[in-house]
């Protein structure tokens, strides 16, 4: 039973992934539709496409991976150690949370002085 359940997690997998990619490039391509019924121009969807990247995107993704891998290393070690189980999940999460939060902060104060 377990090998036939097996078999289905790859296939799953691949579908979600396909099912995610198919609704972004939809509701993307929806979009832009909808912005053309409205009468704007091909430099005015550009322009706005352009202003609604943020630059800091990958430093909010940095700051994040760093802190889960602090939480999922003192997690593995509190269970290596022989603490409850109930610690690992713990740690994970609440430095995950911790990642959200220095970021936010991080990427405010970067906001702030780049417009000054």
């Amino acid at each position: 039973m377990a090998e036939t359940t097996a078999v289905f997690i790859p296939i799953v997998m691949f579908l979600v992934i396909g099912l995610v990619l198919v609704t972004y490039i939809y509701f993307r391509s929806r979009e832009r539709q909808m912005m053309i019924e409205k009468g704007m121009s091909a430099e005015q969807i550009a322009e706005l496409f352009k202003s609604k990247k943020n630059p800091y995107t990958i430093l909010k993704i940095g700051i994040i991976t760093v802190f889960t891998g602090i939480g999922v290393g003192l997690g593995v070690y509190t269970q290596e150690v022989g603490y409850s189980d109930g610690l690992t999940p713990l740690f994970i999460i609440t430095f995950i949370g911790l990642g959200f939060i220095t970021a936010f902060f991080i990427s405010r104060k970067i906001e702030t002085e780049d417009k000054k």
